[in-house]
């Protein structure tokens, strides 16, 4: 309590400076590396060490802090872990070439971003997982944008929307769940309510891939010349029969029914490892070692057929995924929780989002504080979950006195929150669908249109609502007699 009295403002705020600043300077002279991401987030963590100690913070306090964030998502690490096993041994069962080879023959290369938005949208709703719709049909989708020479960023990022759009809408969400209770609204209102920021930018994506699929060259009146070697290549090392598609059914069918997200994958990665074993004739060591340190172009020895034969695409395609290949992404969400950890030790953060609220004086101002104050704390924590539920129970009474229901304030979580967080290159779902989809998030992110559309559509109806009385629902007795059992 004594940090958040004698913190400023401007203290508090100096950590996000220097890590905003640092990120554009280090993106307009040597490029966003991963290296680079690491060194700035670790640069704005010293300087909130350094705030941080200046009020009295001890190094342990900043180590408890962050002890404590890293075990609150704890859940998403094991499900970033097995989704690293998932990959491989879904390339090991023939998964993943099974898809590429199948969506390569049937999909027109120009309508291929258009086909993932739309595929990863289902894929996502149906499930409830973004990570898990961008992890498998995401993985697959971008091993056939580039056998066909389609833009890699573009369909990135429309898999990034896709999975997105799902995540927010899906009843088996647990982000859905969490907004819904973390504001005190009732999960299928707070859906409904949705509707009015997320189809307007579902269709805008839409069209904006439909435009830029009609906008990219393609060479040639059919597939091109690497492509046709993929599909050679894939032909003749693997088995490419229906039944490589159990490894995805298992998860579908696991998460429908209600099995956790690490649990489902890693079940699912267990089917496709003994698929690999007993139908594309691999080794129970070549199983292992693909789920450890990922599937290696050396194992296509045991089908008969030499690497060095092989296609360069073919080597992209499949040499990828296993546990290492998190390793990266590990080092950055303990980076970044090192920089949370000193400024919550702090009070910066409880002290930029209460002064937040106590500067709201309408509808659009409280709208505008309760996305701020979600986009600042996800961008600190990672963690949807705990944002929700803090953001929510700060801002509910705050709704209330103004005559608004809590969907509104549950819909501000889902845009603030939610579909912000993969757009941020230091948090852990950025760097999940960078390192997952082979594409680093600042050249996917002017892509992800679905994901800017929610917020921008949400700040327009806050701001028109006084003309136009659309798009926000105003308390009633009934919706505070149906709100109360969501508490409970």
């Amino acid at each position: 309590m004594t940090a958040q009295r004698q913190l400023t403002v401007v203290e508090a705020l100096l950590p996000l400076l220097v890590l905003v600043g640092l990120l554009i300077a280090g993106a307009l002279t040597i490029g966003m590396t991963g290296e680079m991401l690491v060194a700035v987030i670790l640069a704005a963590a010293a300087a909130a060490g350094v705030i941080a100690a200046r009020h009295g913070v001890t190094w342990a306090d900043i180590q408890s802090s962050t002890g404590d964030k890293i075990a609150a998502v704890l859940p998403a690490l094991l499900i970033l872990l097995s989704i690293g096993m998932l990959i491989a041994t879904w390339v090991l069962s023939g998964t993943i070439p099974w898809l590429v080879f199948q969506g390569v023959r049937l999909v027109r290369p120009e309508f291929l971003i258009v086909t993932a938005f739309l595929a990863t949208a289902v894929m996502s709703l149906c499930t409830g997982t973004s990570w898990g719709s961008a992890g498998t049909i995401g993985v697959a989708l971008m091993g056939m944008a580039a056998a066909l020479d389609a833009p890699l960023a573009a369909t990135a990022g429309a898999v990034v929307s896709g999975a997105y759009f799902g995540d927010k809408l899906s009843p088996l969400s647990d982000s859905t769940n969490i907004c819904a209770i973390g504001a005190d609204a009732p999960l299928y209102s707070h859906i409904r309510h949705m509707l009015y920021t997320a189809l307007p930018s579902f269709l805008i994506a839409l069209l904006v891939y439909t435009m830029a699929a009609r906008l990219t060259p393609f060479a040639g009146d059919g597939l091109p010349d690497s492509a046709r070697l993929l599909l050679a290549d894939l032909d003749a090392v693997f088995t490419l029969h229906w039944i490589v598609l159990l490894p995805p059914a298992v998860v579908i069918w696991s998460i429908m029914r209600n099995t956790p997200p690490a649990l489902a994958i890693t079940l699912s990665s267990l089917v496709a490892a003994a698929i690999g074993v007993v139908v594309q004739g691999f080794g129970v060591q070549d199983a292992v070692s693909a789920a450890i340190a990922g599937f290696r172009i050396e194992m296509v020895a045991a089908a008969g057929a030499e690497s060095e034969a092989l296609s360069p695409a073919f080597a992209t395609l499949v040499q990828r995924g296993g546990l290492y290949s998190m390793a990266t992404t590990l080092i950055v969400v303990i980076s970044a929780f090192l920089l949370a950890g000193a400024m919550d030790a702090a009070g910066a953060l409880d002290l930029l989002i209460r002064r937040m609220l106590a500067a709201v004086r309408s509808v659009f101002g409280l709208i505008t504080a309760t996305m701020a104050a979600g986009a600042t704390m996800i961008a600190l924590t990672s963690h949807g979950g705990v944002t929700a539920l803090v953001i929510g129970g700060l801002f509910q009474q705050a709704y209330r006195e103004r005559g608004l229901d809590t969907v509104n304030l549950s819909r501000s979580l889902e845009d603030g929150v939610t579909i912000t967080e993969p757009l941020m290159p230091w948090t852990v779902s950025a760097v999940f669908m960078a390192t997952t989809l082979g594409v680093p998030t600042i050249a996917y992110a002017p892509w992800a249109v679905f994901c800017y559309g929610g917020p921008i559509f949400s700040l327009l109806i806050a701001g028109t609502y006084r003309y136009t009385r659309f798009g926000i629902r105003e308390a009633t007795r009934v919706d505070r007699h149906e709100s109360a059992p969501a508490s409970c």
